[in-house]
């Protein structure tokens, strides 16, 4: 593919299908031409991912793109989204004896380590290796110390896994499309990143995700990713609340959340939800302070799950 080309890349996660294309302009910058997601469904477990649905609406949707860019994708660059992340943390060991610590030490090691994942997590697949940690005579380096003496190295490595089968079903829905599956990124590793590079001093840190059915907890020690943890909780608690007492719909409380109007900062001000929030309903008088406190209330509630009492 040359430098210039369109580049695919599609994001998969449970409720959605993003399609992104993109290509280096004349100062090698990447330029983003193309942009669309899809939804796919309301599961939020992986199990009842229905991967026949989704070849036929990636396939669909790659003709579509290629029409409207007059151009042949023959490979995708795949982002996945998705529950039940598989992060191992090993470390491998060398007795240097006073002598000096070499590349070949440091290969023997990964692939060391590399083998003890295929041995104990045969039915998942490696889309990620980080190196999180090197210690030459216990004390911590900042950089791979090849060259300086030492007598004991150790080197610890993150291994981010996905299931074999699930790999496999991807791989299959983008043959069929006649596209070979480039590279396989982590979005929960990008996301991470992208915080990294707009906070130059970010270098260790949780990062909390709240979404509608699910919830994320994100840890980089050192700007590598080496936690994460799923909850199958999110923003529809919340909505759910404040409609048991309220007696609003759904839709509503959206509506209500997401206008400008509704900030802490004018509950004096305008202390009562204007009519306009209530369309065809009956107008009732709903103080903005209640949903706020039902909203921080689940919220408090999330971060003592996520983050103050979570065991991990």
């Amino acid at each position: 593919m040359q430098q210039n080309s369109p580049q695919l890349f599609i994001e998969i996660s449970n409720l959605e299908i993003v399609f992104i294309v993109g290509k280096n302009n004349k100062k090698c910058e990447f330029e983003l031409i193309y942009s669309n997601n899809i939804k796919v469904n309301d599961a939020t477990e992986k199990e009842i991912f229905d991967f026949e649905s989704i070849y036929n609406l990636v396939k669909e949707k790659i003709y579509l793109i290629e029409q409207k860019l007059n151009f042949t994708f023959k490979e995708v660059t795949l982002i996945i989204d998705m529950l039940d992340n598989y992060l191992i943390n090993f470390t491998g060991f060398k007795k240097l004896n006073g002598s000096q610590l070499t590349k070949q030490n440091v290969t023997f090691i990964i692939n060391s380590l590399k083998g003890k994942i295929d041995e104990f997590e045969n039915n998942k697949k490696i889309i990620h290796i980080f190196n999180s940690e090197y210690l030459l005579d216990k004390k911590k380096v900042e950089n791979l110390p090849i060259g300086l003496f030492g007598d004991f190295y150790s080197h610890e490595l993150t291994f981010f896994l996905i299931d074999k089968n699930y790999f496999k079903n991807l791989e299959n829905i983008f043959s069929r499309c006649n596209l070979r599956v480039k590279k396989l990124i982590s979005k929960s590793f990008l996301n991470g990143i992208d915080l990294i590079n707009s906070n130059y001093s970010l270098n260790t840190f949780f990062r909390v995700e709240i979404n509608c059915k699910t919830s994320k907890l994100i840890f980089f020690d050192n700007q590598t990713l080496k936690f994460i943890q799923d909850f199958k909780f999110g923003t529809d608690l919340i909505f759910g609340d404040i409609s048991k007492i309220t007696k609003l719909n759904l839709n509503v409380i959206e509506k209500i959340l997401k206008h400008p109007k509704f900030l802490k900062n004018n509950i004096k001000k305008d202390p009562l939800l204007e009519k306009e929030f209530f369309e065809n309903n009956n107008f009732r008088k709903i103080h903005k302070k209640l949903i706020f406190d039902i909203a921080e209330a689940r919220i408090q509630e999330f971060a003592e799950i996520v983050l103050y009492k979570n065991i991990n």
